[in-house]
């Protein structure tokens, strides 16, 4: 069976040493966000991801969800139960509105527990996961009666929230989008239409499920400009909120899926069920993208969560399997044969890993501070920059993270030869657990389309010249001999992203398709550039905390090392992708489509 162990140490890490959190207490959110209140939140919540939630995992993927025929959904055995303790907690609302029942903790603190959650149970993970958002969105985009019906309940776990986007014909298009909304004669709607991949769309959880559904209302403009968002409960809520009647929503089938298997799926199908207008007609669109990029960081996360899992199942089969002698000599000699933790090639894989997990752990918990500043921070200029840092590496985060997320759970099945192959222990499942998370939210093709498309030409490339200043403060007031190690390989793999963000500023516009065809390799260079910044970060202040004595010394060097290993092996990846974006879109469109 699997194994997980919470990754408290490097958390704090990050927090006391690299964040230096207590900095912040100025910002809304940080008064009580001490040292000691995060070790607390840590160590109770991983408690509930190592006893509760992992045993689970398998059992949720083996068992999946039942369909009954009255169009209900049973979830794997113990989730209920799981659930409850959840609630218990108090961990869905924990970064929430506190007057609506929220903790009001910064927003660093949920994407801490959802690293651990998606860790331990990344199925579980999607209930409270999509609740939390249906919840932002609301309190963002709707009126304070809607905000005094929902907010409390979903908060506090008592219901759930969905996210109902996508159709059979249409996915990433949502212009092309059938279902409607026609308005009645008391101001209420009738949502009539099918959605598919609704996950958490039915289940036995909650007594309610809220779902946010997208849909036209007739006469209005055509394509996206012409989606309005609704909400629309499973069970209708009267005035003293109570339950009453059941809405006109059912679900149709669950999807038989690769991974996840734990989360329900549905196919949802709205027949003349009640809904209400959250924002304002025919502005669905920015309303669900409050819902929409919190989600894509969410996934992001369970990228780094996947990997992170994988990483640690392998790293113990890799010290304790014995297989061959090492080719630089015995290491094991009382055994028959040595630990395959010796051969260069696991140690490759493991590396990988572990550099990419540490800083990617370092990278969300950066840009999960970034909200709470947007909110907080006085000066209209600094508030500017803070949200073009975050709308610029939202997509980083949701693609490259994903993409590596797979690339190393694959990896250590890798590391499991035959055994990795079999269920026996466990990996075939974060593999396919991890394949998901390159697909919704929006593809990870799709990510870096937005990334370039969008966000890097945005305000005459505002928030890249932000970043590059950023990199370049940091890098300056860094520079020493003794640091030239991690100094040099970032200003070089910075002259890259520079000389890459150069090229489609000046080639994007004399042809569209040179934007398209470079995307995906610059979201890569832009993920290791990021990840290249925290290292350093990371590697100064350990390297800091080693000259001034330390009581872990081992700690902060195994943190050198592993930043010496990220900047030499995996960082200069960034000239190659490079030369990827230059190469431009002719040679990829060259090709006649019927020749494929």
């Amino acid at each position: 069976m699997p194994t997980y162990i919470t990754p408290i140490k490097d958390i704090m890490y990050n927090l006391t040493d690299v964040l230096n959190i207590e900095q912040y207490q100025s910002f809304p959110g940080f008064e009580d966000a001490t040292e000691d209140l995060f070790k607390a939140i840590l160590e109770e919540s991983g408690k509930l991801c190592e006893e509760v939630l992992l045993p689970l995992n398998t059992i949720g993927d083996i068992e999946g969800c039942t369909r009954h025929k009255d169009g209900s959904v049973t979830t794997p055995k113990g989730f209920k139960e799981a659930y409850k303790l959840y609630c218990e907690g108090g961990w869905l609302g924990i970064s929430q509105d506190p007057k609506y029942g929220g903790q009001g903790l910064p927003y660093i603190v949920t994407i801490l527990l959802e690293e651990l959650l998606a860790s331990a149970n990344m199925s579980f993970n999607m209930y409270p996961g999509l609740t939390g958002g249906a919840a932002s969105a609301i309190n963002v985009a709707g009126n304070d009666k809607q905000r005094e019906k929902y907010l409390p309940n979903l908060h506090s776990g008592k219901w759930t929230g969905t996210m109902c986007l996508t159709e059979a014909h249409c996915g990433t298009d949502l212009g092309l989008m059938r279902s409607k909304a026609e308005l009645q004669e008391n101001g209420i709607y009738k949502v009539t239409g099918s959605k598919i991949f609704i996950t958490g769309g039915e289940h036995d959880l909650t007594e309610n499920i809220i779902h946010l559904v997208l849909a036209k209302i007739p006469g209005g403009p055509e394509g996206s400009k012409g989606i309005s968002l609704f909400i629309v409960p499973k069970i209708m809520i009267n005035d003293d909120g109570s339950l009453g009647e059941k809405n006109g929503v059912m679900c149709g089938s669950i999807e038989e899926k690769m991974g996840i298997h734990g989360a329900s799926t549905c196919v949802m199908n709205f027949d003349g069920a009640t809904g209400y207008l959250l924002g304002a007609e025919h502005d669905g669109l920015k309303a669900m993208f409050i819902m929409m990029n919190g989600a894509r960081i969410g996934v992001g996360i369970q990228g780094l969560a996947q990997s992170e899992v994988s990483y640690q199942n392998a790293a113990n089969y890799a010290r304790e399997r014995l297989q061959m002698r090492s080719i630089s000599g015995t290491k094991n000699p009382d055994g028959p044969a040595d630990p395959i933790i010796v051969h260069p090639d696991i140690r490759r894989m493991l590396m990988d890993a572990r550099a990419f997990n540490e800083g990617a752990r370092s990278l969300a918990m950066w840009v999960s501070l970034l909200p709470n500043f947007v909110k907080g921070e006085v000066d209209e200029k600094k508030r500017e920059e803070y949200n073009d840092l975050l709308g610029l590496l939202t997509p980083v985060m949701k693609g490259y993270f994903t993409d590596k997320g797979y690339e190393n759970a694959t990896n250590a099945q890798q590391i499991f030869g035959g055994h990795g192959y079999i269920k026996e222990y466990g990996m075939d499942q974060f593999v396919r657990d991890a394949r998901i998370a390159m697909i919704y939210e929006g593809t990870n093709g799709i990510q870096a389309l937005d990334l370039v498309g969008r966000k890097l030409g945005a305000n005459g490339g505002r928030a890249i010249q932000s970043y590059f200043a950023l990199l370049t403060k940091d890098i300056e007031e860094n520079e020493d001999p003794t640091s030239d190690e991690f100094i040099k390989p970032l200003k070089a793999a910075l002259g890259d992203l520079q000389s890459a963000s150069i090229w489609l500023l000046q080639n994007a516009t004399k042809n569209p398709d040179n934007a398209g065809a470079a995307s995906y390799a610059y979201m890569h260079l832009l993920g290791l550039v990021a990840l290249g910044h925290m290292w350093l970060k990371m590697a100064i202040k350990s390297s800091k905390v080693l000259k001034e004595g330390s009581n872990d010394p081992s700690f902060h060097e195994n943190k050198l090392i592993t930043a010496r290993y990220f900047m030499k092996r995996m960082l200069p990846e960034t000239s190659a992708h490079l030369k990827k974006v230059e190469a431009g879109a002719d040679i990829m469109m060259a090709l006649k489509a019927d020749s494929f």
